[in-house]
């Protein structure tokens, strides 16, 4: 008799519920205990739940990707921007095409290719924003580094495309002078990238009218899921990225409803569970088994882009004045790297095939050290800043 989906569910939530409790011992974060629960019970370690099933997990995985997009999304307030000019946007900026010149020269000097080395830095742009969102709402983080960071994240995925589209058509045009129009190429990802804020834009539009007719707790709560689920699919069907539909859905309603605030307190009593088991499957798609074949080039990756993020991160609050705790402490919070990264590293196989397995195994093997260590650094740089409790 086969276990059903439903058993590993219950063993995902019961092991995140264990984890999640022994990491708040040793004063951890809560998410750092789901990815060690993921990584112990997936299939790298003790495979009590097997490969097949993570991968049928997926959709979980894109639900709790569009709530923590569409939370983001509503910190995007025209009063914030109003207060802190475009500091937030030149800071993404920095921290992501640093990120990307530090692997590229880091690349090309230890004598790899330059259309393998254009593809492999431009990755280093992506951030992911989950495990930095979770940290700061388990520890109810406040303050300019909190909102700067939260500006700074959901920014860094339309850098991060567009970064990505122009190394990619350099490293086409040098691969296969001839091949395709490089204009367009280029234009692709602004072309995704608008596509997605439309959208996300008219969905949080209608979501604002139609709430008037909705004043209960639970069918506004029926009405958000909804409306997630909506902008998630339509991402798909329109092969745009989920993230920046769902952060523009949530933008423009929080900054056209009222009653974006009572949203999102809704939306937040709910998501904890789907947030524990988006963790914990994403600990279980991590593989210990990469870590002996990244090399050198993984070595260059996994070190320059950290140091990319936290120069660009210091450079860019610089020049724009920005407060003291945001220019020491950025950087380091932007560590964390997941989905967006592997999804690029999917685009890359068709760019440089050559390099395929190198570039995904250097991208699963980061994911794997920057997913553990991320998590615990971001919830350090928001104590030393005074962001979170002293005793946290």
């Amino acid at each position: 008799m086969e276990l059903g989906i439903l058993f590993y569910l219950a063993c995902i939530l019961f092991s995140g519920l264990i984890f999640g409790k022994l990491a708040k011992r040793v004063k951890l974060p809560n998410v750092t205990g789901y990815l060690v629960a993921g990584l112990i019970i997936g299939p790298s370690v003790l495979g009590l739940i097997p490969g097949d099933i993570v991968s049928q997990m997926s959709i979980l995985s894109d639900m709790a990707l569009g709530f923590i997009a569409f939370s983001v999304g509503s910190e995007f307030k025209i009063s914030y921007f109003k207060r802190v000019g475009v500091t937030p946007i030149v800071i993404a900026i920095f921290e992501a095409v640093v990120a990307v010149i530090f692997v590229i020269l880091g690349l090309i000097i230890a004598g790899y290719e330059v259309p393998f080395s254009l593809v492999l830095g431009a990755i280093a742009a992506a951030t992911a924003p989950a495990a930095t969102v979770m940290v700061i709402k388990q520890y109810k983080a406040k303050g300019p580094l909190t909102e700067t960071l939260l500006s700074v994240v959901a920014l860094d995925d339309a850098v991060a495309l567009i970064a990505f589209g122009f190394a990619v058509t350099v490293a086409k045009s040098i691969e296969s002078p001839a091949s395709g129009s490089p204009l367009l190429s280029i234009l692709d990802p602004f072309i995704e990238i608008a596509t997605a804020v439309v959208i996300g834009a008219l969905l949080g539009a209608i979501f604002s009218f139609i709430l008037r007719w909705f004043k209960s707790s639970s069918n506004r709560l029926i009405l958000s899921i909804a409306f997630v689920f909506l902008a998630i699919a339509l991402s798909t069907l329109l092969n745009v990225s989920s993230l920046m539909m769902c952060m523009s859905m949530g933008a423009i309603l929080a900054n056209v409803s009222s009653t974006s605030d009572t949203i999102m307190k809704i939306t937040d009593s709910v998501t904890p569970p789907l947030f524990m088991i988006f963790f914990v499957i994403s600990g279980a798609e991590l593989q210990l088994s990469v870590i002996p074949t990244i090399g050198l080039v993984g070595v260059i990756y996994v070190v320059l882009r950290v140091a990319g993020k936290m120069f660009g991160a210091w450079a860019g609050a610089a020049l724009m004045k920005a407060p003291e705790t945001v220019r020491r402490w950025l950087g380091p919070t932007l560590v964390p790297q997941a989905g967006v990264a592997i999804g690029l590293s999917l685009v890359a196989e068709s760019v440089v095939p050559q390099y395929a397995s190198v570039i995904r195994a250097v991208v699963l093997c980061a994911t794997l050290i920057y997913e553990i260590i991320g998590p615990m650094v971001t919830k350090i740089c928001l104590k030393k800043a005074g962001e979170i409790s002293a005793d946290a």
